[in-house]
């Protein structure tokens, strides 16, 4: 059975859904959500799946305290799954190829160092774009720079509020996130 590590930093919502997936469909296992809030919302969804959780901090995460743990679970692949830390090269380097993240807007537009969640739908309302999306790409040493692995896009101009643009990626990012996953491990 193929296993998923999962960090993530608040609420969990892309970590809960990818969780309930591969529990019923039995095309991989979470072995693990990591995150780097004690407060995260995450943390009792895992619960719900009985999926054991990390909580660290910076230190250990730069350290190799969570590249030891992450090496005692063995994953077959990593997902960023809202997780707001910028992921150290040291764990990239350890899991050549095994880090994913999902980002929401269509990349190479709206990434970078402080665009995430909000921020990326605000951004994308002002410049009044016609549509946007979700990009799945491999974690490298630059904030959303590394290999495009999948993205889908929605049109929005009919959204008056990030808050509409924010609901229409959420729908992408559950319909598909799961999916891309299982391709990947499927190899």
């Amino acid at each position: 059975m193929k296993k998923i590590v999962l960090f993530a930093s608040g609420n969990g919502s892309n970590a809960e859904n990818i969780m309930a997936h591969f529990e019923k469909s039995g095309q991989g296992t979470v072995v693990g959500v990591f995150t780097n809030n004690s407060h995260a919302k995450v943390i009792e969804r895992a619960k719900k799946f009985q999926v054991p959780t990390y909580v660290f901090n910076k230190t250990e995460l730069s350290d190799d305290t969570v590249l030891n743990n992450l090496q005692e679970l063995q994953p077959d692949l990593i997902v960023l799954a809202g997780f707001l830390l910028k992921f150290p090269v040291h764990i990239i380097n350890a899991f050549p190829n095994k880090v994913i993240n999902i980002h929401p807007a269509l990349l190479p537009n709206y990434g970078g160092k402080g665009m995430y969640g909000m921020n990326v739908h605000n951004a994308v309302l002002e410049k009044k774009e016609k549509e946007t999306g979700i990009t799945v790409h491999y974690v490298n040493e630059h904030f959303d720079e590394g290999e495009f692995i999948f993205q889908a896009n929605v049109a929005i101009e009919n959204c008056t509020t990030a808050e509409e643009i924010a609901q229409k990626i959420h729908e992408l990012e559950m319909e598909h996130f799961p999916k891309v996953i299982v391709r990947l491990l499927e190899g």
